[in-house]
C-alpha cells in the first residue's frame, strides 16, 4: 500500500510535469512509472535490502519519487532558461523526450539495490531495461529508434548516478544531482531508529539527520539554485562530501548555484 508521503510526491511530480505545458507524453510517462506495480515492488525490495539488511538510509519508493520530483523541477528550470538538453542539441529528440528518459531514470535509478549495494547502479541497468521497453512501447509505438535512444539515455542516468563514472548527457547530469539532493532528515529516520550501536558509515546518517530542507528554485546568476538548510554543522558533511561531489561530476554543474544555510546564520555559497 502506498504511503501518504508517496502519494504527495506522486501528485507533486505529475503537477510539475503538467505545468510545463508539453504534449502530454511526459505526463503519461509519469503516471505509468508512478503507478506501476512491478516498479514499486522493486523499489520496496531495494528499500528492504538497504535498510534492514545493510542498515543504510532510504532507497525505496519515497526516495525514488523524490528524485523524480527533483528531476522534473530542475529540467523545468533549465527549459525556462533556454538551456537545451543533449537530445535537443543533437537534433535527435525534443525536450519532452529528454524528460521522459529522465523520469524513467529517476524512478528506477536505485532498483539495483534489490540485489545489493556493490555495483547497484550496474545491476539497476539490466533490471530496468525490460521495464523501460515495456513503458516505451506504450509511449512510442512504431518508433523503435526513438525507444532505443531514450532507453539508452535513461540507462546512462542510472549507471552514472553515483558520480563515479563519466557521463556525457545533460539529462544524466540532472539525475546525478537530483539524487544527491535527497538528503533531508526523514531519509535517515528508519536506520537512526533501529541502530543497535556505532558502525562504519554512521556519519552519513547523523549528517543527513541534521538536514532540515533542500529547496530547488530559480537561481540569481544560474538557472538552478539549491539551498540546503540544516540544524547542525554536521550537515555540512552531507553537503561537502555527497552533494558537492555529485554536482562536480555532473554535466549540469555550470547551471547550478549551491548554498548551505545553518539555522540563525548567513547562507554559505559553494557554487
Amino acid at each position: 500500500m502506498r504511503s501518504t508521503k508517496e502519494i504527495v510526491l506522486e501528485n507533486r511530480t505529475i503537477t510539475a510535469v503538467n505545468a510545463l505545458n508539453l504534449s502530454g507524453k511526459a505526463g503519461e510517462a509519469a503516471k505509468i512509472l508512478l503507478g506501476d506495480d512491478e516498479i514499486r515492488a522493486l523499489q520496496e525490495c531495494a528499500n528492504m535490502v538497504s535498510i534492514k539488511r545493510l542498515g543504510y538510509n532510504d532507497h525505496g519508493p519515497v526516495h525514488m519519487r523524490t528524485v523524480a520530483q527533483n528531476t522534473v523541477i530542475m529540467m523545468g528550470l533549465l527549459k525556462e532558461a533556454d538551456i537545451k538538453t543533449s537530445l535537443e542539441t543533437e537534433d535527435s529528440g525534443n525536450f519532452e523526450d529528454s524528460l521522459v528518459a529522465a523520469l524513467m531514470a529517476g524512478c528506477l535509478h536505485d532498483v539495483g539495490m534489490s540485489v545489493g549495494r556493490q555495483d547497484h547502479e550496474i545491476h539497476g541497468c539490466y533490471i530496468a531495461a525490460p521495464i523501460m521497453d515495456r513503458l516505451l512501447k506504450k509511449l512510442y509505438p512504431g518508433d523503435l529508434p526513438k525507444r532505443i535512444l531514450l532507453r539508452s539515455l535513461a540507462l546512462e542516468g542510472i549507471a552514472g548516478h553515483m558520480g563515479n563514472r563519466v557521463i556525457h548527457s545533460l539529462e544524466a547530469g540532472v539525475i546525478l544531482v537530483a539524487d544527491g539532493c535527497d538528503m533531508e532528515k526523514g531519509r535517515a529516520r528508519i536506520p537512526m531508529a533501529i541502530s543497535l550501536g556505532p558502525r562504519v558509515g554512521d556519519i552519513h546518517k547523523y549528517s543527513a539527520n541534521s538536514i532540515e530542507a533542500v529547496r530547488i528554485s530559480r537561481g540569481q546568476e544560474k538557472p538552478i539554485r539549491i539551498e540546503v538548510s540544516m540544524s547542525s554543522e554536521v550537515g555540512l558533511f552531507q553537503v561537502e562530501e555527497v552533494l558537492l561531489g555529485k554536482i562536480a561530476a555532473s554535466t549540469a554543474k555550470g547551471y547550478i548555484e549551491l548554498y548551505a544555510l545553518l539555522e540563525g546564520g548567513e547562507p554559505k555559497r559553494y557554487l
